[in-house]
């Protein structure tokens, strides 16, 4: 089966997408090392577990929402243990699950880097569309995320 090549117009999207967002994901990860000693995959973390009950999640319920491997997970959790934002505990229903919880030195870098991470969001990506655009473009990414 011969799959048809990207016409010159799609082509030109697809590496603009790829383009763009590898861009601002750099200067977003830059902002928050700069001001906060954090990465943006740090702050993702933080994240996660600020919205979740408790301010904790099982190790596996993480890995899932990043869409990271255990592996990779479990040395990211690592250097936010020892840098005392997150601390892992040990599951009382279930012995081969842990915690990655929250600390409140976590919670109060996050709640510290929040305002920064979220200038930076619409000064690089969300100010270049008119709301109707981004709201469109998050339905089709959601779509997107969600297919097969």
């Amino acid at each position: 089966m011969t799959v048809p090549w990207l016409e010159p117009d799609e082509q030109d999207a697809w590496r603009s997408y790829l383009e763009a967002t590898t861009r601002v994901a750099e200067l977003l990860n830059a902002d928050l090392k700069r001001s906060h000693g954090i990465t943006l995959d740090d702050y993702e973390i933080l994240v996660f577990l600020s919205e979740a009950d408790g301010h904790r999640l099982r190790m596996a319920e993480l890995a899932d929402a990043l869409l990271a491997s255990r592996s990779r997970l479990t040395y990211r959790v690592d250097r936010l243990e020892a840098a005392g934002w997150v601390e892992r505990r040990p599951c009382p229903d279930d012995g081969r699950s842990t915690w990655a919880h929250l600390t409140t030195t976590g919670h109060a870098l996050l709640v510290a880097a929040a305002p920064l991470h979220v200038r930076g969001v619409r000064r690089h990506l969300l100010d270049h569309f008119d709301s109707g655009q981004w709201i469109r473009l998050g339905a089709t990414m959601r779509r997107v995320a969600d297919a097969d």
